[in-house]
């Protein structure tokens, strides 16, 4: 059991990035872009395709952020220039990417089982350090007992990584581009008033956001140690439950706040399909309807919960008005002296 909750803090902190991605799209651009299911794939197949090809993996994986950052320029384009609706320009362009994916692979897997990964570079690095061992003895003294993960490399990285690009997200959203991005997703008639350029806003924000998604789908690959044409269905669904999760449970008060609110939403997803799975009469091929249930709690809970803060306010005003009714009427029998004129 705790290595599995190891594992799914693992896999959700890389998901954080896609969903930091989709946060960008869906929250700060007001763009429901359905691009995510086929970028994500994009960014995997060429970096599997590029580190079979014996191509370094650290460029394999920038080079996947390029294409990513392409894919989604290109949905931006259909809808700003062919004026194509933005859900549509999205499932188009997610449909288009499932061949391109085809043609990057060449076929529908490609495993990464005796290749060189960024992670590989990593765990060579790592080893040496002596600090997993350290971890270990740490993991087993505080109970948690046997297996003890094999290394703790990739979570450390990982973790850095996700982090680093929080901030400059964070940073890039204060800027003037990025305030303008904001501005854009906010009112679009009124940034148009300052003389914005808002269809070069959204290009730009949807090749951040599936070049985004395309670096988790990089990362995951190398991770999984395969690349798969199938590996993004239900992609966005995925990013959306970990936004709609970490802003239910985090807040949304300010951009770092939210950012990182979408962060422990990704990781607390992962955690939550992982024990969901271990139920007796869940099975692997139940994962998206897990993932569709979560998020359906996502959306409903929170409304739920205002209804409920709703009618207790109103209760506790009616009961105060009530009281305040209560004490005036007593004192006017007790203070009021009715004179007879007789």
């Amino acid at each position: 059991m705790p290595t599995a909750i190891f594992a799914s803090f693992e896999s959700g902190i890389i998901y954080a990035i896609m969903a930091l991605g989709v946060y960008l799209s869906f929250r700060i651009l007001d763009f429901p872009d359905l691009t995510v299911d086929g970028s994500f794939v994009t960014g995997a197949a060429v970096a599997a395709t590029m580190i079979v090809s014996g191509v370094n993996p650290v460029i394999a994986t920038l080079t996947a952020i390029v294409i990513g950052f392409v894919a989604g320029c290109i949905t931006g384009l259909l809808h700003t220039f062919g004026k194509i609706n933005a859900l549509l320009s999205g499932i188009l362009m997610m449909i288009a990417l499932y061949s391109i994916n085809l043609r990057i692979m060449g076929r529908s897997n490609v495993p990464l089982l005796s290749q060189d990964t960024a992670f590989t570079g990593v765990e060579g690095f790592w080893s040496p350090l002596g600090i997993d061992a350290a971890l270990n003895k740490l993991w087993v003294a505080v109970g948690l007992g046997e297996p003890v993960p094999g290394t703790w490399s990739i979570l450390f990285i990982m973790t850095i990584i996700t982090l680093v690009i929080k901030f400059l997200t964070d940073a890039f959203l204060k800027t003037e581009i990025g305030l303008a991005l904001r501005a854009t997703g906010d009112n679009q008639r009124m940034i148009r008033s300052f003389s914005a350029n808002t269809n070069l806003m959204i290009i730009l924000g949807l090749g951040i956001s599936n070049g985004m998604v395309a670096l988790s789908g990089a990362l995951i690959a190398q991770y999984s140690r395969f690349a798969d044409v199938g590996m993004g269905i239900g992609m966005i669904i995925i990013g959306l439950a970990s936004v709609i999760i970490g802003e239910a449970l985090f807040g949304t008060k300010s951009i770092a706040r939210t950012t990182l609110a979408v962060i422990g939403g990704a990781i607390i997803y992962r955690l939550v399909v992982s024990m969901a799975l271990r139920v007796d009469f869940l099975e692997t091929g139940d994962m998206k309807l897990i993932t569709a249930t979560i998020v359906i709690l996502a959306l409903v809970m929170p409304k739920v919960m205002e209804r409920y803060k709703d009618k207790k306010r109103k209760a506790e005003r009616m009961a105060e008005r009530v009281n305040k009714a209560e004490v005036s009427g007593r004192k006017g029998d007790g203070g009021v002296t009715v004179k007879s004129n007789s």
